[in-house]
Order: C-alpha cells, then sequence, then structure tokens
C-alpha cells in the first residue's frame, strides 16, 4: 500500500485558515486608522502587503514590519547552535521592508526564554549583528525576557521588528504593474525560515538530525540552520539601476504570495521555468511524498525573492544580481488572467 501524501495541514498548518485568520485581523485592526486621521503617523495603505506604510510629513513615509523565526527555534535547540537564527530574524524583517522599495533602517528583537542562559543569548546576538551588517540597518533596542511558563523547559522564541523609510514617489506596492512585466527570481541559501513545521516532520521522521547527508555534503540540521539570505542591498542597487514595478520575498505560503504584489494592478502572473531545486526539496518531496502544487505553496524552492519589472530592464536586474554574486533567473511573466500558476497549475488565486 503506498504512503500516504504529507501536506502543510497534515502537519498542523492550515494555510487557508491562516489566510482566513489574517483577513479577520486586519478587517478589525483597520478600524484604528481613524485615530490618526489628519495627524502625524496616518496609515496609507491597507494591511496586507509586506509592510505597514505610515506618513511621517515631508514627503516620507515610514515602513513597519515584525516577523520571527519560527520553529527554526526548535533546530538551533536541537543542534545547540544559536549563532545563525539572530541573522534569519533580521532577513525575515528587513527581507519584507524592501518589498515596498523602502531602505531598511532600524531594528528591535523579542527574546524570550524558558531560563537564564547567557551564552546562548550572546550567540543570538551575534547572529542579529551579523544579519544587520548585511541588511545596512542599527539594531537600536530589544527586549528579552524570561517566561519559565510560557515556554518549555529550555524552549525559546526570537522576534524582531524592523523600520524603513521611503519618499512616496518612489514607494513599490504593485500598483504599476502591467501585462507582459517579466519575473525575475532569486536564488535562495537554502529553505530559510518557512516551512520547517512540515520540514521536521518529514525530515526528522526518517534521519537524526546530526546525520550527514551525502547528497547534502552536511548533516540534516546544518541544512536546516543555513541562515536565510538578506537581499537588501542588490534590491535597493536594483531600484536606482532599473525600473521595478513589484518585489516580492517569498517566504510562508510559497509563490502564492506573489498574489499580494501582482492582485495590486488586478492581474496574476504564469511561472513557466524554475531552476533546478536544491537537493533539500528534493528531499522533501520524495520522503514525504509532497505533490509538486503542495511544494510551491510550502517552500521557496530555491527562488528566495522576485523583482517584477518591464521587459526591457531584466538585463539591468540581472547585472545587478550578478555584481552581488546572486543568481538570478527569468521565471515568467505577468498574465491578464488573475490567479498565481506554476507549469499551466493555479497554485493561489
Amino acid at each position: 500500500m503506498p504512503r500516504p501524501r504529507t501536506s502543510y495541514s497534515h502537519a498542523g498548518v492550515n494555510l487557508d485558515q491562516v489566510s482566513k485568520s489574517h483577513r479577520i485581523v486586519a478587517r478589525k485592526l483597520a478600524v484604528t486608522f481613524q485615530t490618526r486621521k489628519g495627524k502625524l503617523g496616518r496609515p496609507i495603505f491597507p494591511i496586507g502587503h509586506y509592510a505597514g506604510l505610515v506618513d511621517v510629513g515631508n514627503n516620507r513615509v515610514l515602513s513597519l514590519h515584525t516577523d520571527s523565526v519560527g520553529t527554526k527555534v526548535l533546530i538551533a535547540r536541537m543542534m545547540g547552535k544559536y549563532d545563525t537564527i539572530g541573522i534569519d530574524c533580521v532577513a525575515m524583517c528587513a527581507n519584507d521592508i524592501i518589498c515596498t522599495g523602502s531602505e531598511p533602517i532600524s531594528f528591535l528583537d523579542y527574546l524570550a526564554v524558558s531560563k537564564p542562559n547567557p551564552t546562548m543569548v550572546a550567540s543570538i546576538a551575534e547572529g542579529i549583528v551579523v544579519g544587520a551588517k548585511q541588511a545596512g540597518l542599527a539594531v537600536v533596542g530589544g527586549e528579552t525576557a524570561v517566561v519559565p511558563d510560557l515556554l518549555s523547559e529550555a524552549g525559546i522564541d526570537l522576534v524582531g521588528m524592523a523600520a524603513g523609510i521611503c519618499s512616496k514617489g518612489d514607494l513599490v506596492l504593485g500598483d504599476r504593474i502591467r501585462n507582459g512585466d517579466e519575473l525575475i527570481g532569486v536564488a535562495s541559501s537554502g529553505i530559510h525560515s518557512n516551512g520547517l513545521t512540515l520540514a521536521r516532520k518529514v525530515l526528522l521522521k526518517n534521519h537524526p538530525v546530526r546525520e550527514v547527508i551525502p547528497d547534502l555534503e552536511r548533516s540534516i540540521g546544518e541544512e536546516l540552520l543555513e541562515p536565510t539570505r538578506i537581499y537588501v542591498k542588490p534590491v535597493l542597487e536594483t531600484l536606482k539601476q532599473a525600473e521595478v514595478h513589484g518585489l516580492a520575498h517569498i517566504t510562508g505560503g510559497g509563490f502564492s504570495k506573489l498574489n499580494r504584489i501582482v492582485s495590486q494592478a488586478k492581474l496574476g502572473a504564469d511561472l513557466d521555468y524554475m531552476p533546478t531545486p536544491p537537493v533539500i526539496f528534493r528531499m522533501l518531496q520524495s520522503e514525504g511524498r509532497i505533490a509538486e502544487a503542495e511544494m510551491f505553496r510550502t517552500f521557496n524552492m530555491g527562488i528566495g525573492f522576485v523583482v517584477i519589472c518591464p521587459e526591457g530592464q531584466s538585463a539591468a536586474v540581472f547585472r545587478v544580481f550578478r555584481r552581488h554574486k546572486q543568481g538570478a533567473f527569468r521565471i515568467g511573466s505577468v498574465q491578464k488572467t488573475r490567479g498565481i500558476r506554476i507549469f499551466g497549475r493555479l497554485v493561489s488565486n
């Protein structure tokens, strides 16, 4: 009898329910916009983009985003290795900030631990510093809380918040996307910080976390802890060198994330080319018997960021990412038909 297929929902994360929760919360929180109406700090865009956008006067916009490392901290705990999840924490925030065309400038972290552990905290802080330098932002404060009743023994939770700045005229929100625009995918550094709940359930069922996998040339734990690539510097340079209509960080929900960008222009996208995914994704799909569409709805599949630009601008985009030694590929184009399709299969509508 064939083994049953695995999905993110079976692992405990139902993306449809997550999206429904997001929509409900966004509607409820939107009523607070009235508190700043006509005042400094009024929101200028609905909740639901990659960052919250606030008018701070003088034609300037403050971009705000918060995110966490998620269950990647469980792999760090298993490996006793905490020096990279700080990079992930910065990346998850800074990479979203740049999706509005904003430059990340400041960062705060919130670290919750079940018991004091100065060595672990110092290791996490070192990673945050590395990530901040890569993103070109300053860490201006944070909070470390000891909450034994909230977390399991030796448990931790790591959350970040980033702020960015942009001129109103330089915002990139997706509303200028046009039919025929090209989608340029930028290579990821691996699984990044999303889909770890499913990845852990599939891989750790079959392999000890420290088992070295020949095809990976390192252990499962080391592969899963590879830090999220930070795209800030090449993206900011791209915005100066080329006409860009949309930017997307491929995180939770995989390529369905593109819908929040192209839908701003009431359009869709067809992805007709993907580079060969890194080994970790092929392992996940094979060992978990995960359907192809589910893989693209859950993981980045080797593409961590997408730049949407007019066809004539793609060469300039490629040049920038080559200078930064980051692989970039034409993976598709914007279409009139709504929804995101990968090799003709709808993954988000």
